[in-house]
């Protein structure tokens, strides 16, 4: 393997068109007024990818990253024959993110939160001694958690307590990984309030959500597997979304490939969607307003508890600033669809018979949007359609293997005393 050396890049502000140096960890322009997502400008402006042995960072042109941390792997894309002959579709491609090494998928969270999780870490300096905190309903907690045992970095996850199921791994994790969760019938939203309260504690430090471009343009690299294989920028891009920070990432990875020029013009549609009743993006997005629309806690939560793919439950998502969502769909004349539980549980049952392989709720959601669009006849048959498959391939992973699941150090009630809250996660670092 070649000598890796520090991405170099500059950041802008999406608001401002401001240039500014990246101080290490900056999650937005200090001299902008209103909320606004900060972008990467990288010095390399035409993409050139490292050999299969680089795993994800194969892609590490278009990376933030200061080091490469072992274990990780890329995206796989293919050309799709099953659910492609079904659907009367002449060019889908299938981008894979989980476990199937029958087509050399090999990320053993089974999840696309691999793609973040080492961009942010590998984002982190080598001699970073404070406690990264990451909010999750689930898969990204598992990712982090993952990458920060392999690689002896200090995490701080926590995810709802009705989540921890998602929390199972191979091998018992190395301790400088904890967990603290909101008690039983606490949401995506509650996890992130209790992150929160423990940032205020010295020592901890966001990760930082969509707001990270380590996040996004880690996420970019399933839009950067796609292209590169294809040789083209799709037409059409199908993903699901909790917060949008996909869909976000696949637009500034499209705009990145439009100035390499070796891959068209063409500006990708993004047809996202969500999973009823938790749609409140789909809501906004309908009554064509850049503001998310009120949503009462309560009903939110019920929602939330109610939809297969819990991934997808996030009330506060980047939607409405500068460079979130609603700017990328309006960009892209996109699109956003909304499937019930049953579509979705259809749409996994038929992508197994047709690809041989198990996919999570939210790629159902997806696929089942896909085959709403193909059946409105919203996608041309001869269109270059990108699948993203955020997660699949558990069910093969875990058969034969022996689990560990991680166990929250502390529970929190809904409405934590703070106090109590930096006590306790300072004392489990200490």
């Amino acid at each position: 393997m070649e000598k890796f050396e520090p991405t170099s890049y500059t950041l802008e502000c999406v608001a401002t068109g401001r240039e500014f140096p990246d101080e290490g960890w900056t999650l937005a322009d200090p001299q902008c007024k209103t909320p606004s997502l900060v972008r990467a400008r990288y010095a390399r402006r035409q993409l050139e990818v490292k050999p299969a042995e680089w795993g994800l960072y194969r892609f590490c042109d278009w990376m933030p990253v200061r080091r490469i941390l072992k274990g990780s792997s890329a995206p796989v894309t293919y050309r799709s024959k099953g659910l492609a002959a079904h659907l009367g579709l002449e060019n889908l491609w299938i981008t894979f993110n989980g476990y199937y090494p029958a087509i050399g998928a090999t990320m053993t969270t089974c999840s696309f939160k691999e793609t973040e999780a080492y961009t942010v870490c590998g984002r982190t300096s080598e001699d970073e001694q404070r406690v990264l905190v990451v909010a999750s309903a689930g898969n990204t907690a598992r990712a982090f958690a993952k990458v920060c045992s392999d690689n002896n970095i200090k995490l701080l996850l926590s995810v709802p307590y009705d989540n921890i199921g998602a929390l199972w791994f191979e091998e018992p994790l190395n301790p400088c990984v904890k967990l603290i969760s909101c008690e039983k019938g606490g949401d995506y939203f509650d996890a992130i309030h209790l992150s929160d309260i423990a940032l205020k504690t010295p020592g901890f430090y966001a990760e930082g959500g969509a707001k990270n471009i380590a996040r996004r343009d880690g996420m970019a690299c399933t839009v950067l597997s796609a292209v590169t294989t294809i040789g083209r920028i799709p037409d059409y891009y199908f993903q699901a979304v909790g917060s949008g920070t996909g869909a976000i990432a696949a637009w500034e990875a499209n705009m990145r490939l439009i100035e390499d020029g070796r891959f068209g013009s063409n500006t990708m549609k993004l047809m996202v969607s969500q999973n009823a009743p938790f749609v409140p993006m789909y809501d906004a997005w309908r009554a064509d307003s850049r503001k998310m629309l009120p949503y009462d806690d309560d009903k939110a939560r019920r929602d939330a508890e109610i939809i297969d793919a819990k991934v997808l439950s996030n009330r506060r998502p980047p939607y409405g600033l500068a460079g979130g969502l609603y700017d990328a769909l309006k960009a892209t004349n996109g699109e956003m669809f909304v499937a019930t539980n049953a579509q979705a549980r259809k749409a996994r049952k038929l992508f197994k018979e047709l690809e041989g392989v198990d996919i999570y709720s939210a790629a159902g959601v997806a696929l089942a949007s896909l085959i709403k669009a193909v059946a409105d006849g919203k996608v041309e048959k001869d269109a270059t359609v990108m699948l993203n498959i955020t997660g699949g391939g558990e069910e093969h992973f875990k058969a034969e293997k022996e689990l560990w699941y991680l166990q929250p150090s502390h529970v929190f009630p809904l409405e934590p005393d703070p106090d109590d809250v930096a006590a306790r996660v300072s004392a489990l670092f200490a």
